[in-house]
């Protein structure tokens, strides 16, 4: 698919906002272009963070960036192309392109599709990369010019994890690999003092933090964990003991985590344990937020968090993220620095995946012709610009769905049976109510159904033949 055809999908492009293009011009007559520091979480969802609502869970350092930057409230990843989610949607973040023009699933990036870290780098920026890489070691290499307990995998044991030191030539070899001392999230965090503690003069640079939290195995160290109750934990208001029907991948590794039926009893204790990670993983940000005041450099440095994707823990009466819910498919975006404005909500839509454009813009870097998100200056930059107008979402060849701010379409082919959902987020945000057999809605789900249609073509979706007769869909 041709980059142009991307950047039409899901919203038009529309030209710089004035301010943003007050500070761009400002950053071309200064040439002093903005350090970037980005923190992703892994499998941390988009409603975990108690400034943006959640009033269950500590997380004052991620309130902080909240309250000087701006939180992007309806970020999304296109989906995944198998179980490991997280696989193809950094590979997306890395390379600003679709689900379908990844090669391999994303488990390795092409020299021809050019990573945020490489185009950083190539623009002259010091680039250092720390912690979790799933997208293959050459594409690593190519990117950063140092780095730090680099893990080339999905997961481990968060206080007995495996890592490589910064290889110059790029070999990283298994037998390289040695055991770290203390949680992952605090040995991370330590690394990335270090790099912001380290003279850069007048070289900018791009850090590239990449947490293994909160995925699992659950583990914070006890005192965060104390401060979690699951006698006083909520249950999710969609809790259910079990999904209602299959949605092609029921008995994945994630959802064996619990129970089947799921019992509120469970599902609070991993609530619990999950929060007090997020809780630690914050304190840990808090202190490389920290470090980097006292370089004296923040203020004129782009701050990005973000997560890979969300997590369903007792949502549907499921546990992973193998599902195209709210809770899988939406993640936590926000920004800080300058060019970015503070204090700010954008409920429009966006693609984790147009971070990498946007950052370009701010700092001034050219974007690759491999990218084919785009950036979202305009709309950060001013409240009435939509970025797109709806989002896609797949997962393998079993879930597509499709919102348009409103309403949401998810459909399902599995071993040859089609099932259909279609809810109202408007008054039905925690999807509990299926309207697609309602008579009034008909017209809405024929809508919605085109709307994907021409998605999966823009897209160039292989399973597009699979969701081509709704005709023959059974709703639930």
């Amino acid at each position: 698919m041709k980059r142009r055809d991307f950047l039409g999908l899901c919203g038009l492009g529309l030209p710089l906002a004035a301010g943003s293009a007050r500070f761009l011009r400002r950053v071309r007559a200064e040439n002093k272009r903005p350090n970037v520091v980005f923190l992703l979480a892994d499998d941390q969802r988009f409603d975990t963070i108690h400034a943006l609502g959640n009033a269950e869970i500590a997380t004052p350092n991620l309130d902080q960036l909240c309250e000087q930057g701006t939180a992007f409230t309806r970020a999304h990843i296109m989906g995944g192309s198998l179980p490991a989610v997280c696989v193809p949607s950094r590979a997306m973040l890395l390379t600003g392109r679709n689900l379908f023009s990844l090669k391999h699933n994303g488990d390795v990036i092409p020299e021809e599709h050019r990573t945020m870290p490489e185009a950083f780098r190539a623009a002259g920026y010091r680039t250092c990369g720390i912690g979790k890489w799933h997208n293959g070691r050459a594409a690593y290499a190519r990117s950063f010019s140092e780095g730090a307990h680099i893990h080339f995998g999905g997961m481990g044991d968060h206080f007995h994890l495996a890592t490589h030191d910064f290889d110059p030539s790029g070999a990283y070899p298994e037998e390289a690999k040695r055991l770290r001392d203390g949680h992952s999230s605090e040995f991370l965090s330590d690394a990335a003092i270090d790099f912001l503690r380290t003279p850069h003069g007048e070289q900018p640079f791009f850090l590239y933090l990449a947490y293994l939290a909160p995925h699992d195995p659950r583990l914070a160290p006890e005192s965060y964990l104390r401060q979690y109750d699951p006698e006083r934990i909520a249950l999710p208001d969609n809790f259910l003991p079990e999904h209602p029907f299959d949605n092609g991948e029921l008995r994945i590794r994630d959802e064996l985590l619990a129970p089947f039926p799921r019992t509120p009893e469970a599902i609070r204790r991993h609530i619990a344990d999950y929060y007090a990670m997020i809780t630690h993983l914050d304190a840990q940000i808090g202190r490389v937020l920290a470090a980097l005041e006292e370089s004296g450099l923040a203020g004129n440095t782009i701050v990005v968090f973000g997560g890979d994707n969300g997590l369903a823990v007792g949502q549907h009466g499921l546990m992973g993220k193998q599902n195209l819910y709210e809770c899988s498919v939406r993640v936590p975006l926000l920004m800080r620095g300058p060019g970015v404005p503070s204090g700010v909500r954008r409920d429009t839509f966006c693609y984790l995946s147009d971070v990498f454009p946007t950052l370009s813009a701010l700092a001034n870097v050219p974007v690759p012709d491999s990218v084919e998100s785009r950036s979202m200056l305009p709309a950060l930059q001013d409240s009435k610009r939509r970025h797109r107008d709806h989002v896609f979402y797949a997962y393998r060849d079993v879930q597509r769905g499709v919102c348009d701010g409103r309403w949401k379409l998810i459909e399902y082919s599995v071993n040859g049976q089609r099932t259909t959902q279609l809810f109202d987020l408007q008054s039905d945000p925690q999807e509990k109510s299926d309207l697609s057999g309602h008579a009034e809605q008909q017209i809405t789900l024929a809508r919605l159904r085109v709307l994907l249609g021409r998605s999966q073509a823009d897209l160039r979706d292989p399973a597009s033949q699979s969701f081509r007769t709704p005709g023959n869909a059974q709703s639930t």
